[in-house]
């Protein structure tokens, strides 16, 4: 639907956060179903996602909360660099063609969710039908229309073998299938023992590759500035970011970019020792991740030469979000 995944984006302890879930989507898993809504949406929008989400069979209320989540962060005043609006993200020429006057107050807003949001679901099922027949996964396929268009989807007679696009809809479906058990985010007590053993390993070597849920670990070859970690015993930011919440009983992805996706969204203003701040320019290209220490601190494991250390959290100037670790996470990507 347009040339880059949009995200609402805010700079210091006060960010709020898209929140997916990024691990393998499974084969071939047709329709997503009808099931009621588990997924975490604001109240103001909860029963426009219940309904839109009910527009076809391809589409549930959780595939589509799991999307407007990935599009927006259910921000209605997103705009990405592309172009796209609103909470849904639409593309001006998308919304023209199939923008609905989903309030039926006689006009249609890509600003207001009560259009976009029936719109999107509208949408979901259009571009559903448009890519019938094509090879391999219903939703994906789906999915992928959505934010790369239906003529990308039918060229390449599947999910185009774009990295943004695959990323996408893996995060998209695993947010939709993820089970509502499990307990939510980070208690206060596991944020304070995930910082206490980060806190535990200051001065350690920073080594790309390097770390996991067992403690420092020699890492791999190569970073993209070409430094390799398998020499040196050590973390790099996300395996002390993996180590800490191990200790915690917490199990998160590997990567800065699916722990981003692994976490769930800090509210203005109420931020915590223990949450993830992370760095990048999109969800997909998010290169960094500390853990907040408090009074705009983070410790980390920052770059190939130097050490676990703290660090202000401005200590890079494309600081993107912060989330916190779920802690029903219990998959490695």
């Amino acid at each position: 639907m347009r040339a880059t995944s949009a995200t609402a984006i805010g700079v210091g302890a006060t960010a709020a956060v898209i929140v997916a879930a990024l691990v393998q989507a499974g084969g071939d898993s047709g329709p997503v179903g009808t099931g009621a809504l588990s997924a975490t949406v604001p109240t103001e929008y909860r029963s426009l996602v219940e309904q839109a989400g009910r527009t076809c069979p391809e589409v549930s209320p959780n595939l589509l909360a799991a999307l407007l989540q990935q599009e927006s962060g259910f921000n209605p005043k997103a705009s990405s660099p592309a172009g796209a609006q609103g909470i849904a993200q639409f593309m001006p020429s998308t919304w023209e063609s199939h923008g609905i006057d989903g309030n039926s107050d006689g006009k249609r807003d890509v600003w207001d969710p009560e259009d976009a949001i029936p719109s999107s679901g509208k949408y979901l099922c259009t571009i559903a039908e448009e890519v019938d027949g094509v090879p391999g996964d219903k939703r994906s396929n789906m999915l992928a229309a959505y934010n790369a268009g239906t003529g990308a989807v039918k060229k390449y007679r599947g999910v185009p073998p774009y990295k943004e696009t695959q990323n996408y809809v893996q995060t998209i479906s695993a947010r939709a299938d993820e089970s509502p058990s499990g307990g939510g985010a980070a208690t206060t007590e596991q944020a304070a023992t995930a910082v206490k053993a980060a806190e535990s390993k200051l001065g350690t070597p920073y080594s790309w590759g390097g770390g996991n849920a067992a403690g420092a670990s020699r890492g791999s070859c190569c970073s993209p500035n070409g430094s390799s970690g398998a020499g040196t015993n050590g973390f790099d930011c996300s395996g002390l970011v993996v180590y800490a919440f191990a200790k915690a009983g917490i199990t998160l992805p590997r990567t800065a970019a699916t722990q981003y996706a692994a976490s769930d969204p800090v509210r203005p203003g109420e931020v915590r020792p223990g949450d993830l701040v992370f760095y990048g320019t999109t969800a997909e290209n998010i290169h960094h991740v500390g853990i907040f220490v408090g009074n705009g601190w983070i410790i980390n494991a920052p770059r190939p030469g130097s050490k676990v250390r703290y660090d202000p959290m401005d200590m890079m100037s494309d600081l993107y979000a912060v989330a916190r670790p779920a802690a029903n996470t219990n998959k490695e990507i």
